[in-house]
């Protein structure tokens, strides 16, 4: 669900300091229902997607896929994602304007198969980055009380278009992103959420973690 951008910058996020020249493309609450702890629930969330082979778009409906894949298509094509495009080249990544405690600190895992690279991980937000011709995007998730008593992650998308060309093609894919993207995108983060155990699987004596309570 698309939730009002205030719901962003009213919290004390550690995103605020260093992304100011960003602007907010949108706002998402997650269907990831949990209590004030689960945060770490949600990253290991991640850690699974980062360690496994797998496509983004797996059980998405097809114009979804046909769109993603359209997308890297045309880049491949027209040159949108080259490397001189990138991170590093093209935009400074945000990295380099972190202050100690958040470069020091760990490093948010990243599913494999997507184009964003990590940023920072706290206990309750992280942050992650793609570059190309369009635009600089972060994608940023922090862990809220939904009001209710319970808990959610929550889904900022922070962007800086690339000139005018950029800015034309962020207003060109918005009607696509929240008609066909981002309910396929909900869909599929409930279905994996729902797959993550509630809890670390236990050590063994030998220090190693045992694979019998992590879902397939």
């Amino acid at each position: 669900m698309r939730i009002p951008n205030s719901a962003h910058t009213d919290q004390p996020w550690r995103i605020h300091e260093i992304a100011a020249d960003f602007h907010i493309e949108d706002v998402w609450a997650l269907p990831t229902p949990g209590g004030p702890d689960d945060f770490e629930r949600f990253v290991r969330m991640d850690e699974r997607l980062a360690r496994d082979d797998h496509n983004p778009t797996d059980g998405w409906a097809w114009p979804a896929r046909a769109l993603w894949d359209l997308r890297w298509q045309l880049g491949r094509l027209l040159g949108w994602d080259k490397a001189e495009q990138g991170l590093g080249i093209r935009a400074p990544s945000l990295r380099d304007r972190l202050p100690a405690d958040l470069r020091d600190g760990p490093i948010p895992p990243v599913p494999q198969g997507t184009p964003f690279r990590p940023v920072y991980l706290t206990h309750n937000e992280m942050c992650w980055e793609l570059s190309n011709k369009t635009v600089h995007c972060l994608s940023h998730y922090g862990w809220v009380s939904d009001g209710s008593g319970g808990y959610r992650a929550q889904m900022t998308a922070l962007v800086k278009p690339n000139g005018l060309f950029g800015r034309v093609y962020m207003a060109g894919i918005k009607p696509l992103r929240y008609v066909i993207v981002y309910p396929q995108l909900m869909k599929q983060i409930a279905r994996r959420w729902q797959d993550t155990p509630t809890a670390s699987p236990p050590s063994d004596p030998t220090g190693t973690t045992s694979a019998s309570t992590d879902t397939p």
